[in-house]
């Protein structure tokens, strides 16, 4: 081999280990777990599930409040004085560093996990507020069908978000909530988060649970019923305040005629997913 192609391979050899270097000394610092999972923070566990899944050499450090942080947020990555708390950003800096769990995906695949992505965030987000909660579910369920993961055999940024949405929704304390229940009739979902859970974390949890003493679990299993009693009376208060509103007297709406609309134009916005 020529002297060019010596210093040619040492060149990409050194670049490998630079690269290699800066992805090893990345942290993450992400909400602390609970109900037996690494997170009960939905940008979390999508950063961890996507770290988990590519390999990347990244030490996860787990807080109970975001005041210890340096940005008050969490997740939260730091990376050449640039600090990242969102999981895009996150993502895209793991892939930058040759961490890609999108790399066999097909274009058509890749806009799929955008218009995905964008579909948890509309609809599933806010789903104590939003009567289409239940559909995006049953959509995710259609679209997972009997795969292991949503593009076959392995896992890939996808499956990092929904899991990151729906894996508190499916493992929290909750009392009739419907969403929940309705969560838990669709099997292949709730499947799809319990192996997730045993195959790439089973070791934080086992850990977590390991590094409890007797009197800690017990505080805070009592917490976690008090809390749980809580929530229950807030609710059956909420649904007899609602019983009392829909037997009270109801006055008939006032019928107006409706002004005619006036000309607007047509203007249409698009919203960009960076998720290259």
């Amino acid at each position: 081999m020529s002297v060019a192609g010596n210093r040619s391979l040492q060149k990409n050899t050194n670049a490998s280990c630079m690269e290699w270097e800066m992805a090893a000394d990345l942290e993450v610092t992400c909400w602390g777990g609970d109900w037996g999972l690494p997170s009960v923070d939905t940008d979390s566990l999508i950063v961890m599930a996507y770290i988990r899944f590519t390999g990347a050499p990244v030490k996860l450090n787990h807080v109970d409040n975001t005041w210890k942080t340096s940005t008050g947020f969490v997740p939260a990555m730091a990376f050449q004085e640039v600090i990242f708390t969102r999981p895009s950003g996150i993502i895209n800096l793991l892939r930058k560093q040759k961490y890609n769990a999108d790399y066999f995906l097909s274009a058509k695949e890749g806009a799929d996990t955008l218009a995905y992505v964008a579909l948890l965030e509309e609809k599933l987000y806010p789903a104590l507020i939003n009567k289409d909660a239940k559909e995006c579910l049953n959509l995710l369920s259609y679209r997972l069908g009997m795969q292991q993961f949503f593009f076959g055999d392995i896992p890939t940024s996808l499956d990092a978000f929904v899991f990151g949405y729906i894996a508190p929704l499916y493992k929290a304390c909750l009392h009739n909530s419907h969403l929940q229940l309705h969560l838990k009739q669709l099997h292949n979902l709730c499947k799809f988060c319990d192996s997730i859970l045993s195959t790439y974390f089973t070791s934080e949890i086992q850990q977590k649970l390991e590094g409890l003493s007797p009197a800690m679990q017990d505080t805070v299993d009592a917490n976690l019923q008090k809390l749980t009693q809580l929530v229950n009376k807030e609710s059956n208060l909420i649904e007899k305040m609602d019983d009392k509103l829909r037997q009270s007297p109801q006055h008939r709406p006032i019928q107006t005629a409706v002004p005619k609309p006036a000309a607007v134009s047509d203007q249409s916005n698009s919203t960009q997913f960076d998720m290259s």
